[in-house]
């Protein structure tokens, strides 16, 4: 049975250490987004910096994950005074469970204000896959998706969800 890998990708527009409201605001809710996506059904796992880890992305021990990565057009700092990137990427059983988790609940709140925290970049922000049950997809998966998505459009390779697909790579439709 595969999974679906989902990498999501966006530059904020403040640095994560930067005392502003707006970076922090965002900051303080992503933990209690990522404790409901846990305890959301289809929901398998993401790629967490190890226990007790305060590093910036870029020298976080990341496990079967693999090293953090971003996009080559990301610009911004790899310091913790400068870094800037808010990346995630998380394993899920199938395209429903995922859209569900997404649009509902703190992670609805949120979408409804990504344009406070985040710069608008011409790119997509997410990229789904599928992946055999049992492997691991790594930062450098997410980024090469994500950046295939932008460049060649959804595909069985790289998609989202109003041009999804199926395991197969049949086309699954429009989900919501």
């Amino acid at each position: 049975m595969a999974h679906l890998a989902l990498y999501t990708f966006g530059v904020l527009k403040s640095p994560l250490a930067d005392p502003a409201p707006l970076p922090r605001e965002f900051h303080d809710r992503a933990g209690a987004i990522y404790r409901k996506f846990g305890e959301h059904p289809g929901y398998l796992a993401r790629a967490e910096a190890a226990e007790g880890e305060r590093n910036t992305h870029f020298d976080s021990d990341r496990g079967a994950w693999g090293e953090f990565a971003v996009p080559a057009w990301y610009g911004k700092g790899r310091t913790p005074e400068t870094i800037a990137p808010a990346a995630s990427l998380s394993l899920w059983t199938d395209l429903r469970p995922a859209f569900d988790a997404i649009f509902t609940g703190p992670h609805r709140e949120a979408l409804s204000r990504r344009y406070d925290w985040f710069e608008r970049t011409g790119r997509p922000g997410y990229v789904f896959w599928w992946v055999p049950e049992g492997v691991v997809p790594t930062w450098q998966d997410g980024v090469s998706r994500l950046e295939h998505l932008h460049d060649h459009g959804s595909a069985p390779h790289a998609f989202t969800f109003p041009h999804s697909f199926a395991p197969d790579g049949t086309p699954a439709g429009t989900n919501g």
